[in-house]
């Protein structure tokens, strides 16, 4: 950026989207920031010095990650107060999508001082560009509960939408994700797994749930990197059968205990019992939140 152009830069926090492996995805718009800004906000410092050696861009940088966001979000709102326009860049993609960021924006927002997005990488809408689904909603859920049983209420509660569903995950969950995504979502769903995207390995791997597991299993080096998981939505009519089976499930559930209810929802509906267990817990779990 030209100092004429440095010098017309506001003070204000520049969310700035930055390559998800290949470095020369970058915009020459985040480039231009990069380079002007007094201060560079990262989640890593040591993963965003090497992108700014690559492009020769020298910068102050300060840490911002999920374990000092309120603090450093405040030391932030203090130096854009002062005047010092500011970019915030993760270790990959667009911040604040299952990335720290959203609560830095927040607070930005709530002194009254300017966030501008600088749009580019998206780990969400790359897979989705070349997975070729069909379906034109979808739900980006982001990353699914670490523990099993939450994990399962979760996915059970999705298993009537729709829509597309979108999920990021780690490896070493992986496997028992997908378990969780066939017994509560169907073995028959189509599944794209996305992996490494834009990175040397990158691969995409086209399937129904229920084979997914076996294929991962063939290979080692299939289960390494990070993954992006898109999953065919419920059809029509199974949306609403599985609707109408929670609707039964809720008003059994206040008559009745929590085994007794899922036997007769299942017994009504034809639904899974363990389906409908899972999603039991999860209404009993959301009604003592409400209590």
């Amino acid at each position: 950026m030209h100092s004429d152009a440095r010098a017309q830069m506001v003070a204000a926090l520049y969310v700035v989207a930055t390559p998800l492996g290949n470095l020369r995805d970058i915009t020459l718009r985040a480039l231009d920031v990069l380079a002007s800004v007094d201060v560079v906000a990262t989640e890593d410092t040591r993963h965003t010095q090497r992108l700014l050696a690559h492009y020769a861009i020298r910068a102050r940088l300060i840490a911002l990650h999920e374990h000092n966001e309120q603090r450093a979000a405040g030391n932030i709102v203090g130096l854009l107060s002062e005047g010092k326009p500011i970019a915030y860049v993760t270790d990959a993609g667009t911040p604040a999508i299952s990335d720290p960021g959203a609560r830095l924006v927040a607070r930005v927002r709530e002194a009254g001082l300017p966030v501008v997005p600088i749009p580019g990488p998206s780990a969400v809408t790359a897979a989705l560009s070349a997975a070729g689904v069909s379906e034109p909603q979808f739900l980006f859920y982001g990353f699914p509960p670490s523990k099993a049983g939450a994990r399962r209420a979760a996915l059970s509660a999705l298993s009537s939408l729709p829509y597309t569903l979108v999920f990021f995950e780690a490896p070493h969950r992986l496997l028992q994700t997908l378990e969780d995504m066939t017994h509560a979502l169907g073995a028959d769903r189509v599944i794209v797994i996305a992996r490494e995207l834009t990175k040397i390995f990158e691969s995409f791997r086209r399937c129904k749930l229920g084979e997914a597991r076996a294929w991962l299993a063939e290979d080692a080096n299939r289960v390494r990197g990070e993954f992006v998981l898109i999953v065919q939505g419920a059809h029509e009519p199974a949306a609403r059968c599985a609707g109408q089976a929670q609707r039964i499930l809720e008003v059994l559930l206040g008559e009745l205990p929590l085994k007794q209810a899922v036997r007769l929802a299942a017994a009504i509906t034809g639904a899974k019992k363990n389906a409908l267990y899972d999603r039991a817990l999860e209404h009993q779990k959301q009604a003592l939140n409400r209590a």
